[in-house]
């Protein structure tokens, strides 16, 4: 709108246009300011939502990965011990099987009754003695010594020398003599006995 202004040369009074609305426009401007930094922050916040996102992603997966490396290598230590633990039951088996055929001999002198008791007394006892305390020996360290006498014949756990016939139908198929003893390590057969097998014959 225009308005008066008076100057001060020849003091004639002139028209000029000043804008009615000056204050407002300024107001306009800061608003239009606002609005910006508003969107300019506003996109600001969205940015850091999505790299704190990310970053909350990235995070799990370095977390998965890390338990899972972690499990893996609790059971890689638990397959070790496992496995240190199985070799040390049977490190011995080699010098055991050596040993089985002393355990034998100490079994056919003192099987043979009629040369054993012929023998000294104080000598048979010195002898059973040792045999004893080699028993105890290989018992601490897993040796079970295997005499299925009376138990059923099972190919699979004995090695049958003969069938000899019997007048007991019950003794069909059984263990009717041990004629050499098996040894087991820790479960493990490292000798299977020999045995004869009852036979029964209608």
């Amino acid at each position: 709108m225009p308005t008066m202004k008076k100057t001060n040369d020849d003091n004639d009074i002139i028209l000029e246009d000043i804008p009615e609305n000056k204050a407002s426009a300024n107001d306009a401007d800061t608003l239009d300011d606002s609005v910006i930094a508003e969107e300019n922050m506003g996109e600001a916040i969205k940015k850091l939502k999505e790299k704190l996102k990310n970053a909350e992603a990235e995070k799990q997966e370095y977390l998965t990965g890390w338990q899972r490396t972690k499990a893996e290598m609790v059971n890689a230590r638990k397959r070790d011990e496992e496995e240190r633990k199985e070799f040390m039951k049977f490190s011995n088996a080699g010098l055991i099987e050596e040993l089985i055929p002393v355990l034998d001999s100490f079994d056919m002198a003192m099987g043979n009754k009629e040369a054993w008791e012929k023998a000294d007394k104080n000598w048979r006892i010195g002898v059973e003695y040792i045999y004893s305390q080699l028993l105890k020996v290989l018992n601490e360290n897993g040796v079970t010594k295997l005499n299925p006498i009376n138990q059923p014949y099972d190919h699979n756990h004995h090695e049958a020398i003969s069938h000899e016939p019997v007048s007991d139908q019950k003794q069909h198929d059984m263990v009717i003599q041990v004629v050499q003893k098996g040894y087991s390590l820790n479960g493990k057969v490292l000798k299977v006995p020999k045995v004869k097998v009852g036979e029964f014959k209608k």
